[in-house]
């Protein structure tokens, strides 16, 4: 079985999204270590902390990371995760990976922050890691900020919460989401098994 690295920032809890992607056919690990890195056939970052404190511990293996993403290794960010791919966030100080341009705002003041709930995903560009999903699925959301992209034909779908914001991308062979696919259900799953299956090829 493939094997995917859950990367520990020191926050949150992994094991929800270890079980999640174990139930769609990975064997997963948990860890920081740039060996663990050269060695998976997949990435994920999680999605729970501060994008500073999280930036600041991706610092140990940031080079690994960028190294494996570039060489075609899948990577999964979920929340934080989707926004750690950006190289800056109005949350605070820090550096992102900068694996893609754009950068992390804080929701409006017109909506009670955190956006916490089920929200909906409009597609807006089809990808294979949305197969089965249909417009309009329901899926559990828990932030702050979200991600503006520079390039919008990254964008797979977004969702309107005081502003329509972007809740799913796909850039090769970078997928991210604002949503918790490990508590969204069978949509979560469905998107979850979809992300094993590209891993799996």
């Amino acid at each position: 079985m493939p094997e995917a690295v859950i990367i520990d920032y020191g926050v949150g809890n992994l094991l929800s999204l270890k079980c999640a992607l174990e139930k769609v056919g990975l064997t997963v690990k948990i860890g920081l270590s740039a060996q663990q890195l050269k060695k998976a056939d997949a990435i994920a970052l999680p999605g729970v902390g501060s994008f500073s404190a999280a930036a600041v511990k991706l610092d140990a293996v940031k080079e690994e990371l960028v190294d494996a993403v570039k060489s075609g290794v899948p990577l999964l960010g979920i929340c934080l995760g989707l926004q750690l791919f950006f190289p800056e966030s109005e949350e605070g100080a820090g550096t992102g990976l900068a694996l893609l341009e754009g950068k992390n705002v804080c929701l409006p003041n017109s909506v009670k922050v955190p956006h916490m709930g089920w929200n909906t995903l409009k597609i807006v560009k089809q990808n294979e890691l949305l197969d089965g999903v249909a417009d309009g699925a329901y899926v559990y959301f828990v932030h702050s900020l979200y991600p503006v992209p520079v390039d919008n034909g990254i964008v797979c779908t977004e969702t309107d919460y005081g502003a329509t914001f972007t809740s799913t991308i796909a850039a090769k062979n970078v997928y991210g989401m604002q949503f918790h696919p490990e508590k969204s259900g069978d949509n979560g799953l469905r998107i979850l098994k979809n992300f094993a299956r590209i891993v799996a090829r």
